[in-house]
């Protein structure tokens, strides 16, 4: 990773809605009514033009293909000193999940990993198991039981936690934690769906305890926020008329650090930013 790089990597699997925040924050830059606007030209901004046809249309955007590798790059700035360059892998989310279970980095994202600043983690907590794995359930607790007891797994937090250490190594980060680069940041999407509140940073720890104290162990101030890019379920089939009147770039908002909504979208990328100098 250059010392000198000011991008931004965002990181989700599938199902975490990176298309349809993708699709809102366009907009919002496009607009340059928020805190971050677009700074030069984009690249492949394909996808998520498509998704945002669809919610002009008050419809959900279909699912991104797990094949497709292109990258998508937006030059963005607050207006002031800072500067940089979001990177969206337009990926399937299954590629993640074909990381953690491969225990392997890709060439291709093996190179993304080093030359970001910063990486945004997307969550989304309702599709989190949250059910006992390896780690809280002791070996020895399970002396004497019954073959016939299911498998006990490893749980999303604890492949979660795999994936961060797997990107951190990539990265060629190493040294003392906690990290300085690459950044932090985790996004918990579909906030709107959690019925919490509570902070993110509170809610994350309640919800995934594990994955928040290796996060606050390895990282100096890691940013914390939710996430609701459109504020109700859409359907990819029926219409939402309420959308079609009043346009999407009206829906979406981010609880903000201290548990505060904004309808300001660029906030989570403006946050990790502001870090990068």
């Amino acid at each position: 990773m250059s010392a000198a790089s000011t991008s931004i990597l965002l990181v989700g699997e599938s199902g975490v809605g990176k298309t349809h925040y993708g699709a809102q924050l366009l907009k919002r830059l496009m607009k340059g009514d928020g805190r971050l606007r677009m700074n030069g030209a984009a690249t492949n901004l394909e996808p998520f033009e498509a998704a945002l046809e669809s919610l002009n249309e008050g419809k959900a955007a279909g699912h991104t293909a797990t094949s497709t590798y292109i990258d998508s790059v937006w030059p963005v700035s607050d207006g002031g000193d800072h500067r940089g360059e979001m990177v969206w892998p337009d990926y399937g989310g299954e590629q993640i999940r074909n990381i953690i279970a491969a225990r392997r980095v890709p060439n291709s994202w093996g190179t993304r990993v080093r030359e970001a600043a910063a990486w945004l983690l997307m969550i989304r907590l309702q599709q989190t198991r949250l059910e006992d794995d390896i780690f809280s359930r002791p070996l020895a607790d399970l002396r004497g039981s019954s073959i016939e007891n299911r498998e006990v797994q490893v749980s999303d937090q604890a492949r979660l936690i795999e994936l961060l250490q797997m990107l951190t190594f990539s990265s060629g980060a190493t040294g003392q934690r906690p990290l300085k680069r690459p950044h932090l940041g985790i996004l918990l999407t579909c906030w709107d769906e959690l019925s919490s509140e509570e902070t993110p940073s509170e809610t994350l720890r309640a919800r995934l305890p594990m994955l928040w104290a290796f996060v606050h162990s390895s990282w100096r101030s890691p940013s914390i926020l939710g996430l609701s890019a459109l504020e109700r379920p859409l359907s990819p089939r029926d219409r939402d008329m309420e959308y079609v009147s009043q346009g999407p770039e009206h829906f979406g908002y981010v609880v903000e650090p201290d548990g505060s909504k904004s309808p300001d979208l660029t906030i989570p990328i403006q946050l990790l930013l502001s870090t990068l100098r």
